[in-house]
């Protein structure tokens, strides 16, 4: 009995499913393929902008702790864009991880990622570092999970107070920095992610990071534009 199998026609590079379009996908930059799909579009600044400084703490910059993570260079960013904001004018906010000892309040992200334990409540590796760090008055936003708008108040604080654009600084640019700047848009604020003053435990998620951010969910921008936005 003859066979009843179809065969699709071959073309160039031998696979009968490409039409051609992996291969000039392939050899076209990242960048030229996102924008000629329409990623990567420009939010801009709004009026009243306030700085988020996510997570920074001993625990990122102890050699001691298990999630240290070699990001000085970020964290001095950080000082001097919470520097510029502070002179500005404009509002800062901290945000800091707690968690009940043992993480009956961190469910499976506590389970799943147990250095978080650094977090505990009265572990000191869970303290502010020296600058920055928040002064009285300034918001300090205790949080359980990656984003900084979950099972908090921030986003009420910032609708409250007529904030519109959020400039996101902090650590680490593949876990809480991704998630507040995701929920900022999903928000309706606009989401500021200042490269310089961000940082990851290794140099690749947080350039795919910062790269997927600044194709779907936010501005990516350096510190020199924070700042001067911010003077």
């Amino acid at each position: 009995m003859a066979s009843t199998q179809t065969h699709q026609p071959m073309v160039a590079g031998g696979d009968p499913y490409d039409d051609g379009t992996v291969n000039d996908r392939a050899n076209a930059s990242l960048d030229d393929d996102y924008e000629r799909a329409g990623f990567g579009g420009s939010i801009g600044w709004g009026a009243r902008p306030a700085v988020v400084v996510i997570d920074i703490c001993r625990a990122y910059l102890d050699p001691e702790s298990p999630l240290y993570a070699g990001v000085e260079d970020a964290v001095a960013s950080a000082a001097r864009l919470v520097k510029a904001a502070r002179a500005g004018g404009h509002p800062v906010i901290f945000t800091r991880v707690e968690f009940e000892p043992g993480g009956a309040d961190g469910g499976i992200f506590y389970r799943k990622v147990p250095a978080l334990s650094c977090f505990d409540r009265g572990n000191p590796l869970a303290e502010f570092v020296a600058d920055p760090a928040p002064l009285p008055g300034e918001v300090v936003v205790t949080k359980q999970y990656a984003s900084a708008f979950f099972g908090t108040t921030l986003a009420a604080t910032l609708t409250a107070t007529g904030i519109d654009t959020l400039v996101i600084c902090g650590l680490s640019t593949s876990g809480c920095v991704r998630a507040t700047a995701v929920d900022a848009c999903q928000y309706g604020f606009r989401p500021m992610v200042v490269s310089d003053a961000c940082g990851d435990r290794a140099p690749e998620p947080h350039e795919s990071n910062l790269f997927d951010l600044g194709a779907k969910y936010a501005d990516v921008v350096g510190e020199a534009e924070a700042v001067a936005r911010l003077g």
